[in-house]
């Protein structure tokens, strides 16, 4: 047998067309060979057993790789078979091995689709549709890598909030690889996320005054209904939107929020105050239907599902630009922690699990305490008010 050399390989002749390849072996190595082929194709691959069963690994065209690189490997990959491995199975596996797209597939179907609100899968499939599967749809999920995540989260650095939500999401869908055995770490852990300035935007008392005047005349009542309810309790938009007459318990003043319905996926009992009340027996008697869904669709089997135009129509009107309907329930939460309602009652009323949720709230919790202090002031008038302070 030959020393499988450059020079060696270079003048082996071919085998005739219609005959089988030609297998040589190096006479040093043992199990290290090449296969050559008809049309002058020419591999270098070992040769090995491994439980009995002879087993091959390709290791590289010839040309592709040099001889010297082919026998360095050889005598790596024998190594590696001399210590129990059996590297042509894990080239197998390697190949078997799923790609990010099937991830991404089998994140929506068991996980997300079970688990999640319409809204949120919406958002999750845009997320993966637009920025991650284009980018790592045919990567092997094994194969990605810490900085693969970080260049694409860079490329969002412009939008915190958006990049920190496709962090997110990519590390729930690399925990559940990770659980399922298809990676042996999650590589989104060493990521960090952008620093994020929460939107706190809550209108005040003479703000809403003026969106109390717009809504009296407008014609509207089923989105003026809702978007009276919204800061009267603070609801979730999509939790009031698919409630039902059944939920509502307009005696006892108590709407139950179904599970399904809820962010937490818990069933909620919240208390109505006498106005929320007031507006729901109002709405009760305009009501297309007594029963189903309370502000059912143009189809009286389905819940209405936006006031988008309804609200930007009012925002301008109210001359509150840039309010957003989610801004009214911090409103809510807002308001009431001002008049020092205790922030774990303030949490439950919004459904919060979380006591940090609700704590963006605690600066507002000073206002009740100034109002205190400054009780003094006025039963005990030891200044003179009237003077400017130096």
């Amino acid at each position: 047998m030959p020393k499988l050399i450059k020079r060696f390989v270079d003048s082996t002749s071919l085998p005739q067309p219609g005959e089988k390849d030609i297998l040589l072996w190096d006479d040093e190595i043992k199990g290290f060979g090449i296969r050559i082929k008809p049309t002058g194709v020419k591999s270098y691959l070992i040769q090995y057993r491994n439980d009995g069963r002879s087993r091959r690994l390709t290791l590289g065209k010839h040309g592709t790789i040099t001889a010297e690189e082919a026998r360095k490997l050889a005598k790596e990959q024998l190594g590696s078979v001399a210590k129990g491995d059996d590297p042509a199975e894990e080239k197998l596996q390697k190949r078997k091995a799923p790609t990010f797209a099937q991830l991404a597939e089998d994140y929506m179907e068991r996980h997300a689709k079970p688990n999640k609100r319409p809204a949120s899968i919406k958002t999750d499939q845009a997320a993966l549709d637009k920025i991650l599967l284009p980018k790592l749809a045919n990567r092997k999920v094994r194969e990605i890598r810490q900085r693969d995540i970080e260049q694409i989260i860079l490329k969002l650095q412009k939008t915190p909030y958006r990049a920190n939500r496709v962090r997110a999401l990519l590390s729930k869908l690399f925990t559940l690889a990770e659980s399922w055995g298809w990676c042996d770490k999650n590589p989104v852990r060493g990521v960090q996320k952008f620093p994020e300035h929460k939107r706190d935007r809550w209108l005040s008392e003479e703000e809403l005054k003026r969106l109390a005047t717009v809504l009296e005349i407008h014609p509207n009542k089923r989105a003026v209904t809702i978007v009276r309810l919204l800061i009267l309790t603070g609801a979730r938009r999509g939790e009031l939107m698919k409630a039902k007459w059944e939920d509502f318990d307009l005696q006892r003043g108590v709407w139950s929020k179904p599970a399904h319905t809820t962010k937490q996926k818990q069933k909620e009992h919240v208390p109505l105050s006498e106005d929320a009340v007031i507006v729901l027996t109002d709405w009760l008697n305009d009501a297309p239907a007594k029963t189903g869904y309370t502000f059912p669709g143009n189809a009286l089997d389905q819940p209405v599902t936006d006031i988008k135009h309804f609200w930007e129509g009012v925002r301008e009107a109210a001359d509150l630009p840039n309010v957003r309907l989610h801004d009214l329930r911090h409103t809510f939460a807002s308001h009431l922690v001002s008049s020092g309602v205790s922030l774990p009652i303030v949490g439950r009323l919004l459904g919060h699990t979380q006591p940090q949720t609700t704590q963006r709230y605690a600066h507002l919790a000073d206002d009740p305490l100034r109002e205190a202090v400054n009780i003094m002031g006025r039963n005990a008038p030891i200044i003179d008010t009237n003077k400017t302070p130096r």
